[in-house]
């Protein structure tokens, strides 16, 4: 994916980042020039714009690096900005993820973590599916700061409203914004449950926010813009919806629905997740939580559904956000009546199934 930032078209950065850049640099011995250094975009980045810095050192074939997160435009219509960087924070203390070296006005500045960000394939591989699984279990558990109710249904009537206000009455009419409401409403009350499980969620787990040792087969999280309290069945059901996705394609909003894991490797999944904690899962508590986490995929597909609509508008990075959305509600409309039966059909259609 082409991706361009004001700031850094042409190799001209903010004053503000550079001089980020080379105070951070003039704390490292092995580097001569500070302001001296390389920029690389990164691919495969959808809501922030993402770089890497290298510096040359005095050791042959050995660069510092770091990374630096240029927010996108528009964004923090889907999250609050100060609650994000408190999270990246709370969960660099606590040893996840990168550690924060920076802030400039439109970004931050990132430790490098010096692992492989995984690929499409990756995540069909059984056993770093079985170490995804067990990372984001751990991280379910996390006490971190703020609410610790479920924020999906009021954050997804928020995107609803925003979206509504930013399109056009052809968009409005073509994504079937206004009959949402009604199906928030019906799906919030299908899909909650009493005793189902609260977490720390990460939200967005696709491929390209996960890192891998290759030595320690150690996983890292990365990227917590979207990160909340949510049940953990919804952080599931997104991580099996992205298994269709490969945002390094040619064109990378294209979602391929045959890549969705079958039966089989959700309750892989799902039994590698309940299981890591120790103790040897039933059977019942497999089938139930892969069972909730399948209709969970639905809240998802309205979820990254709005995200695309409103990003068509707001986000300038080269991808076709307008095109993803229209998937992600062509699959929600495909699945729901496989998932919820004719019970939560609109009348006219239920009288007919």
């Amino acid at each position: 994916m082409a991706i361009k930032t004001k700031g850094f078209l042409n190799g001209r950065l903010p004053e503000e980042l550079m001089q980020l850049l080379v105070t951070l640099a003039s704390t490292w011995d092995d580097v001569e020039n500070p302001s001296e250094f390389q920029v690389q975009a990164l691919s495969g980045a959808m809501t922030n714009e993402v770089f890497q810095i290298l510096w040359p050192t005095t050791k042959v074939d050995h660069h510092r690096k770091v990374l630096v997160r240029v927010y996108g435009e528009g964004v923090d219509i889907f999250f609050n900005r100060y609650d994000e960087i408190r999270t990246f924070e709370c969960l660099s203390h606590h040893g996840h993820g990168p550690r924060l070296l920076g802030r400039f006005s439109d970004g931050r500045v990132e430790e490098f973590i010096h692992a492989r960000t995984l690929s499409a394939e990756d995540l069909r591989d059984a056993e770093i599916s079985a170490l995804i699984a067990a990372k984001m279990k751990e991280f379910h558990g996390l006490n971190m700061p703020g609410t610790k109710t479920a924020v999906l249904w009021s954050r997804v009537r928020r995107w609803l409203r925003k979206a509504k206000n930013l399109c056009s009455s052809a968009d409005i009419k073509e994504f079937g914004l206004e009959s949402l409401d009604a199906e928030i409403q019906a799906l919030e009350k299908e899909l909650t449950q009493d005793d189902q499980e609260i977490g720390f969620c990460h939200n967005d787990l696709q491929y390209g926010n996960i890192m891998m040792d290759e030595e320690t087969k150690s996983i890292t999280l990365i990227d917590y813009e979207y990160s909340s309290y949510n049940p953990v069945a919804y952080d599931l059901a997104n991580h099996f919806c992205e298994m269709a996705a490969n945002y390094h394609s040619d064109p990378p909003h294209i979602l391929d629905y045959t890549k969705y894991p079958d039966e089989d490797e959700r309750r892989r999944f799902v039994h590698a997740y309940l299981s890591s904690s120790g103790e040897e899962p039933t059977d019942t508590e497999v089938e139930d939580l892969l069972q909730l986490a399948e209709k969970y995929s639905l809240a998802n597909h309205l979820f990254w559904g709005l995200w695309g609509i409103i990003s068509s508008y707001v986000n300038k990075i080269e991808f076709d956000y307008k095109e993803y959305a229209r998937q992600r509600f062509q699959q929600y409309w495909v699945k729901k009546p496989q998932l919820l039966g004719p019970s939560l059909l609109p009348l006219e259609d239920a009288e007919t199934a």
